[in-house]
């Protein structure tokens, strides 16, 4: 799954791999670590001319509560599986995707009792293509429209069901030659999609005490750390 992730492009560069245009005062703030269960907001590419901002927590347009986090809190992610036997994500697939834009996410692998933190990032490129589905929901009370989006998740490769090894799942990442057919074209079979090689996937043990602590959205929630990792290898 992905409950943790991070953002740390510049706008300007965000623009020019996806080809869109930054709307005024779009904010640019680093997140470094952001956890799906706050619902932040998130730079989001749509079929669009400009980039959009979005709440993490997908809140189907049918919902008639007031609080969104009451749906929102289920909803962070999708399994590819169940799109359309889910009432929240079904008909989505075909009307309204979206790419997440991520400069890597966190994992956790099960050693025993233990837990360790991983961060996985893209090896030879600037970030990942998440793929995703977005909603418009307008709050009962206040009338105002609230975008959300939630993160498609597949069954992870070999690399990455090691790491995450107590529910083997993984994002579903976009091959490039991917972007434009996922944002574009009316009907999509997702069993069909270019999910990006293993060998374009990298991920270090990362400090426990940083993930851990009351404020990880920091650089150094990133860093490799060494003192527990085992003969120079992840495993």
């Amino acid at each position: 799954m992905c409950y943790s992730n991070s953002s740390t492009s510049k706008n300007i560069d965000l623009a020019k791999k996806y080809k869109k245009e930054v709307p005024f005062q779009f904010p640019d703030t680093p997140l470094f670590y952001a956890s799906a269960f706050n619902f932040p907001e998130w730079r989001i590419i749509t079929q669009k001319p400009e980039m959009e901002l979005m709440n993490w927590g997908l809140v189907p347009n049918w919902f008639k509560g007031e609080n969104f986090s009451e749906i929102a809190s289920k909803t962070t992610n999708a399994r590819i599986e169940t799109l359309e036997s889910t009432p929240s994500f079904k008909g989505l697939i075909n009307q309204q995707r979206c790419i997440i834009p991520s400069t890597g996410y966190f994992e956790w692998q099960h050693k025993g009792k233990d837990k360790l933190p991983f961060f996985v990032f893209p090896k030879a490129q600037e970030l990942f293509s998440m793929a995703g589905l977005y909603s418009e929901w307008i709050q009962p009370k206040t009338l105002r429209k609230i975008k959300t989006f939630t993160i498609l998740t597949c069954e992870a490769n070999s690399f990455l069901a090691e790491i995450h090894n107590s529910k083997k799942r993984m994002p579903l990442l976009l091959e490039e030659s991917e972007i434009d057919r996922w944002l574009n074209e009316p009907k999509i079979n997702i069993e069909q999609v270019k999910i990006l090689s293993e060998s374009k996937i990298d991920a270090h043990l990362i400090d426990k005490r940083i993930i851990n602590s009351k404020n990880p959205n920091c650089k150094e929630v990133q860093a490799f750390y060494k003192e527990d990792f085992m003969q120079g290898s992840l495993f």
